[in-house]
């Protein structure tokens, strides 16, 4: 059940014996033949000139290594690890790990390399978070657990997880781990998340202490994996990574926001699905723990899922309009300027330049 390893330069490093090179080069073929371009969707914050240049370079060069390292002699298991990824997505994480190897010798082979694993490990994820949620639609199209079914949906995550350590295993014990800290984050998180807030504890503490581990503990180890493979001074390398945790936990904030403000399903998946599957996000959370009386109905309709149409655009209608939402998006930037506030490290040119404007994007994206 193995593949070919991806190297940095989007070609096989070494394929399962049975599978030989026609088989590689099928498996990239096929791939790359459901991928009409790079899969980044995080564009309007990109800089221009050189810089925008090679990081659009470099994303090609991770997305070439991506279909490698999703192939396999077995056309189904092909099909269902390369699924995710050739529905597009953000490529958040290899695009932060690019950017922040600018500051030192982005053409290291190492930063392609950690890049992969980072977004192997986040695209592992989706296929696990699927079956949990129950999800029906992920990044527009079918999710894998309503397509096949959830053993294979699990399947697939845990072979891209093994993928992911494969490449892993090139980059030395320090990046093992890494790697192997961050995924216990993740999985702390999920637990944290399933379980839920216990007894006394607060409610929107534990939301924002359950995106730090699930969604900004692997952006900031993708920032730390670019500047560090890059050979970045260790001190700016802490800084990068400081800044990767608090602009992935205002992204994963600024995506919640989306499902709620989004009129046009940009997000991948009807507006207002969390009210429907009954996930409280921040803004719900900031209504259920006030006692605004201009609130009450909302705090009615939000108390379980909202499953009944009218009854889900009347919710969906009066969080729009509500102060909850405003104190989110608060918060929202309040984590957008805490992430900046650790580009005071960075030295001034392009790439600060570039950090600062994504900080923006995570805001004015929900607008």
């Amino acid at each position: 059940m193995t593949g070919a390893r991806a190297a940095v330069d989007g070609t096989p490093t070494a394929a399962a014996p049975e599978a030989g090179a026609d088989a590689v080069a099928d498996t990239v073929a096929d791939t790359w033949h459901r991928i009409s371009t790079p899969a980044s969707t995080i564009g309007p914050w990109l800089p221009e000139g050189d810089l925008g240049e090679a990081l659009a370079d470099g994303l090609a060069t991770v997305e070439s290594a991506l279909a490698v390292a999703v192939g396999s002699e077995h056309p189904f298991v092909r099909e269902a690890a390369g699924h995710l990824m050739a529905a597009g997505g953000k490529r958040f994480r290899p695009m932060l790990a690019l950017l922040a190897a600018q500051l030192g010798n982005a053409a290291a082979p190492e930063v392609t390399q950690g890049a992969v694993v980072c977004e192997l490990t986040h695209l592992a994820t989706l296929y696990h978070d699927d079956v949990m949620d129950e999800a029906a639609v992920r990044r527009g199209a079918p999710s894998a657990n309503s397509r096949w079914s959830n053993s294979i949906a699990i399947l697939t995550g845990d072979l891209l997880f093994a993928r992911a350590s494969d490449i892993l295993a090139d980059l030395g014990p320090e990046a093992v781990r890494i790697q192997a800290r961050t995924f216990e984050r993740l999985v702390t998180g999920q637990i944290k998340e399933t379980v839920g807030a216990q007894p006394g504890d607060d409610p929107i503490a534990h939301y924002l202490d359950v995106l730090a581990d699930k969604t900004g503990s692997l952006v900031a180890t993708s920032a730390r994996f670019g500047a560090a493979f890059a050979g970045v001074d260790p001190a700016l390398v802490a800084a990068l990574t400081e800044f990767g945790e608090e602009v992935g936990v205002a992204f994963q904030i600024s995506d919640d926001l989306i499902d709620i403000v989004s009129t046009d399903g940009v997000s991948g998946k009807s507006p207002g699905t969390d009210l429907r599957e009954g996930i409280a996000t921040l803004p719900v959370l900031f209504a259920l723990a006030g006692d605004d009386p201009a609130e009450a109905r909302l705090r009615e309709l939000v108390a379980a899922p909202v499953t009944d149409d009218a009854q889900h655009a009347e919710a969906l209608a009066l969080l729009r309009s509500s102060r909850s939402l405003v104190r989110a998006t608060g918060v929202l930037r309040e984590y957008a300027d805490r992430a900046r506030s650790r580009l005071d490290a960075v030295p001034a040119g392009d790439v600060r330049d570039a950090l600062s404007a994504l900080c923006d994007y995570v805001v004015t994206r929900t607008s």
